[in-house]
C-alpha cells in the first residue's frame, strides 16, 4: 500500500493545498491565466515544483478546447518535396509551440478525406498539401475541415487560404529552354492522372504547343516516382523525342538511370529535365536540370496562414501563387544531328 501511494500521480489537488489556494486557482495557473494574482501565481508554481507536477495534456486540451497540434496531410511521404513542406510547416510551427501530425494518404484519394477528418478531430486545424480528391469532394469537405490551409490547390472558398505553383508557367519555361537548345521533338512524362499540379503542367504545355505548332509533344504516362521514370524509358525512346519534360524530379532521375543502364548519353543524345529541384537534383549525373520551388518557404507560408485562422483572424485570407525558377544543368544540352 505505501508502494502505491508513494507512485501516486501527483495532481491539482495536490498543489492546491500545498498552496494553499482552490483548484480554479491552480488550474487558472498552469492554464497561463495571467489575471492570477502574482503572489498566488508565485506559490501555485512553487508548489508545482517541489512537488514535481505534471500537467495532464489532454486534460488541458479538453479544458482549453485547444490541442496546441495541427494537421498536415500529404499523398507521398516518400517524395522529397513533400518532405520539404513538412520541414517548412512544423519548423514555422514550433517557433510558436505548435507540434505537427502527419498523415500520408499513398497517392489513394479515397483516403484523403478520411485521414484529413481524423486529423481535424486531433488538432486544432489541418493544412491539405497537394489533394488528389476531386472538385466536388474537396468543396464537401471544406466546412467541416477549419481552419484549414490548401497547399497546390485553389478553391473557390474565400474562407480557406491558398498556396499554390505556377506549374504550367514553369513547364512552358523547362519547354521553351529544351527548343532554344534546338529540340523540336519532345515527350512530357505525366504525373498523378488526380494530381492538380500535373493537369496545370498539361495546360500550359497545350498553350506551349499552341504557341510554338512547330514542336512535336507528346504526353506519356507515368507517374510521380522513380521507379516511374525508371520504368518508361522504352516508351520514351519509342517517341523519338530528343527532349524530355519529366513531371517531377523523381521521375527525371529514373529515367537518368534507366537510360544509363542502356548506354544513352545524356544530354548528348537526350536532354532530361525535372521539375521541384529537390536536394538531390544537383548531384544526378548529370546534374539535373529543373524548375526550382520554395517548398520551404510554402511550408513556412502554410503555417503564417494557419497561425492567422487560429488567432484572432486578422487580414483576410491569403490566396498566393509562387513562381518556380529555371535551373539549367547539364542534362540538357544541344539537340543531337540527325546522322
Amino acid at each position: 500500500m505505501a508502494r502505491k501511494a508513494a507512485n501516486r500521480r501527483v495532481g491539482i489537488t495536490d498543489v492546491a493545498q500545498r498552496a494553499g489556494v482552490s483548484l480554479a486557482s491552480v488550474s487558472r495557473v498552469m492554464n497561463g491565466n495571467f489575471s492570477v494574482d502574482p503572489d498566488i501565481a508565485a506559490r501555485v508554481r512553487s508548489a508545482a515544483a517541489e512537488l514535481n507536477y505534471q500537467p495532464n495534456a489532454v486534460g488541458r486540451s479538453l479544458a482549453l478546447g485547444k490541442t496546441d497540434t495541427i494537421g498536415v496531410v500529404v499523398p507521398d511521404l516518400a517524395n522529397p518535396t513533400f518532405q520539404g513542406m513538412l520541414r517548412g510547416v512544423s519548423r514555422a510551427a514550433a517557433q510558436d509551440g505548435y507540434r505537427v501530425l502527419i498523415a500520408d494518404s499513398s497517392e489513394v484519394s479515397s483516403e484523403e478525406s478520411i485521414l484529413a477528418g481524423e486529423a481535424r478531430r486531433r488538432c486544432d486545424g489541418v493544412v491539405l498539401c497537394a489533394p488528389r480528391m476531386n472538385e466536388a469532394e474537396l468543396e464537401a469537405l471544406l466546412p467541416s475541415l477549419r481552419p484549414l490551409v490548401l497547399v497546390n490547390r485553389s478553391t473557390a472558398d474565400a474562407e480557406t487560404p491558398s498556396l499554390v505553383v505556377d506549374y504550367g508557367q514553369g513547364v512552358q519555361d523547362l519547354a521553351a529552354h529544351l527548343v532554344e537548345l534546338g529540340h523540336t521533338t519532345l515527350a512530357f512524362l505525366e504525373g498523378p492522372e488526380r494530381s492538380a499540379s500535373n493537369q496545370a503542367r498539361l495546360q500550359g504545355l497545350e498553350k506551349f504547343r499552341v504557341d510554338n505548332p512547330e514542336i512535336q509533344l507528346t504526353v506519356l504516362s507515368g507517374g510521380s516516382s522513380f521507379e516511374a521514370g525508371h520504368g518508361s524509358v522504352d516508351s520514351v525512346l519509342g517517341t523519338g523525342a530528343t527532349g524530355v519534360l519529366a513531371f517531377n524530379d523523381l521521375v527525371a532521375m529514373g529515367l537518368l538511370s534507366g537510360l544509363h543502364e542502356r548506354g544513352i548519353d545524356v544530354p548528348r543524345q537526350i536532354s532530361i529535365t525535372g521539375f521541384d529541384d529537390i536536394p538531390f537534383a544537383n548531384y544526378t549525373t548529370p546534374p539535373l536540370t529543373t524548375a526550382a520551388v520554395p517548398i520551404n518557404d510554402i511550408g513556412e507560408q502554410a503555417w503564417h496562414e494557419m497561425r492567422r485562422l487560429l488567432g484572432d483572424g486578422g487580414d483576410e485570407p491569403s490566396h498566393t501563387t509562387f513562381q518556380p525558377e529555371l535551373r539549367r544543368r547539364g542534362s540538357t544540352g544541344p539537340a543531337a544531328r540527325p546522322q
